[in-house]
């Protein structure tokens, strides 16, 4: 049976953040993640954690100037100085969380940047990263993220992540496949699923077309949990979605899952 994470970024939003933790796991999640801790202490995130036998998923390299519109520095020439020191700065979070995997945000291409600029300071980013994270048993995560909701966005497909890992060639540069990102961008969601399983480093899902609990939309999850979990998946499903009214009101589908699957 799949373990699930609760993506603390986008549900339990009627608590303040760090309440957030309690409640995911009274709703009987083993796990959490979310985009950024950085406004916390990590002792702060890390006796969260341990009050409540949680396992830290998942979160993100600090992305350069959220308020801005920055969306990650990875990409982006020039800013590599930064981005190293990003790096840095999510190491102590990572160290008192045990965190096993990272997500490293590629960013939004400038305009009048060569497209050959931008992958090598990604390549050099991501094996910068891949080394400096492998010390600690860290996985760094890459994720295609669709255009509409996040404009000039630079890595987008499955391929084309998968074929950035190739280049990069570290054993810990995994693909964090999200099924609301690739349902917008590609579809065939299985078929892709199957083909790069092995290159998939964390998995998240999202009702489409709206980002709601996965139980609407137009993506048929229970066939696709199913499959997750007949591969062999061993990591945590994160769930990133916005819940339509209360967070806990909502779990409706996995209470049922668990039903299913016990």
């Amino acid at each position: 049976m799949l373990r699930f994470a609760a993506n603390l970024t986008m549900m339990y939003n009627e608590v303040p953040f760090l309440e957030r933790f309690a409640a995911a796991a009274e709703d009987g999640f083993e796990a959490v993640e979310y985009l950024f801790p950085y406004d916390f202490r990590p002792e702060e995130i890390a006796e969260r954690l341990q009050a409540r036998g949680l396992t830290q998923a998942l979160f993100n390299l600090p992305p350069g100037n959220w308020a801005a519109g920055e969306r990650g520095l990875a990409c982006l020439p020039g800013r590599e100085q930064e981005f190293a020191q990003g790096l840095e700065a999510a190491l102590p979070y990572a160290r008192a969380t045990g965190v096993k995997r990272l997500h490293v945000m590629a960013g939004l291409e400038p305009a009048g940047v060569e497209p050959q600029s931008l992958r090598r300071t990604y390549i050099n980013n991501l094996r910068l990263a891949c080394d400096r994270l492998g010390e600690l048993g860290i996985s760094v995560m890459i994720e295609p993220i669709n255009r509409r909701d996040m404009p000039g966005y630079h890595l987008n497909h499955q391929a084309q992540a998968h074929q950035i890992c190739a280049e990069v060639q570290r054993p810990n540069l995994k693909v964090q496949m999200d099924f609301y990102h690739c349902q917008i961008v590609e579809g065939d969601l299985a078929s892709r699923l199957r083909t790069h399983f092995a290159g998939i480093g964390h998995i998240q899902i999202a009702g489409v077309p709206e980002r709601h609990e996965p139980d609407c939309g137009e993506v048929n999850y229970p066939y696709l949990l199913d499959l997750l979990d007949n591969l062999g998946y061993a990591g945590y499903v994160g769930c990133e979605y916005r819940p339509r009214a209360g967070t806990s009101a909502g779990l409706g589908w996995l209470r049922r899952y668990r039903q299913n699957h016990a």
